[in-house]
């Protein structure tokens, strides 16, 4: 039994790790995926190393500088209270990733399970699931975000929940019309049919084969999140200042856009380019992913 399981195993593995390498392949091929790939590293490294690139306090005033423009001190130039616009831009996206990954998370969280759970039973479960699933998405989702954060206060940790909560619906609503394909597959009848309990069989046969289209919406999720926690940080009730948001920064840059553009210039186009590398990444795990998009 070794002599023929362990090679059957080992050709398992040798198939994934050969498909891992084509699939690689063709992401690297998509020029526009691996811009975007090199968009979200430089922004991971930025957020990681704050404090190396940028060593200070960000939101420490200077009165004396306020509204200088680029210079060899301040590569940014400084905004109305004389703070380096460099440094809030830094440390502004490592609470652009904290909200990302909260805001990603709260999704999975609430939303897998329930899309799962209404495609595989349906009947009224999945009436009653997909009813308020209908109530949330009637409302756009910023202006459901927008609401949640009216009812919960500002905040970091209410912009993350509030945004999350928004992110739900399409989560329920991605799973859920998986779940119904390949439910009524043969291995899934096979498992049914042997007496597998349905939570094995939710987690074993049909949340793997659920987990393309989740990563692919994983990725456009976390750009969508950052420019809705910008959205609410613009109208000044997301995160708070002095805590360095992109957002609030570009609220706050507003009123001096005629006379110090770069205020509002620099925070405006680090939103644009991360949420571009989401977006471009998440367009080309697409396409190397999905089977509707492999011939």
């Amino acid at each position: 039994m070794t002599e023929t399981t362990h090679p059957q195993a080992w050709r398992t593995q040798r198939s994934a790790d050969s498909q891992l390498k084509r699939n690689w392949a063709k992401l690297r091929r998509n020029k526009a995926a691996f811009f975007g790939g090199i968009l979200i590293l430089i922004y991971l490294i930025t957020a990681l190393l704050a404090p190396v690139i940028f060593p200070g306090n960000p939101s420490a005033p200077n009165l004396m500088r306020s509204l200088e423009r680029p210079s060899m001190r301040h590569p940014l130039g400084t905004d109305e209270l004389g703070r380096s616009i460099l440094g809030r831009v830094i440390y502004g996206s490592r609470v652009s990733l904290l909200i990302a990954i909260g805001v990603v998370f709260v999704g999975l969280l609430v939303g897998v399970p329930l899309g799962l759970v209404s495609g595989y039973y349906g009947g009224k479960v999945d009436f009653g699931i997909q009813r308020v699933t209908d109530t949330m998405l009637a409302f756009p989702g910023f202006l459901l975000a927008l609401a949640l954060v009216a009812v919960l206060g500002v905040g970091l940790k209410n912009t993350i929940i509030s945004v999350g909560i928004s992110m739900v619906p399409i989560y329920i609503r991605l799973v859920r019309g998986c779940t119904l394909s390949v439910r009524e597959q043969t291995y899934v009848e096979a498992a049914k049919a042997v007496g597998t309990r349905d939570r094995v069989i939710l987690l074993r046969h049909i949340l793997p084969n659920v987990m393309t289209p989740i990563t692919i919406q994983t990725s456009l999720g976390m750009g969508m999140a950052i420019l809705f926690a910008a959205g609410l940080g613009f109208l000044g009730i997301g995160v708070q200042p002095p805590t360095p948001e992109w957002g609030a920064m570009l609220g706050s840059g507003r009123a001096y856009l005629f006379n110090s553009p770069h205020v509002a210039t620099f925070p405006g186009i680090a939103i644009f380019l991360v949420v571009l590398g989401f977006n471009l990444a998440g367009d080309g795990l697409r396409d190397v992913l999905d089977p509707r998009f492999r011939l």
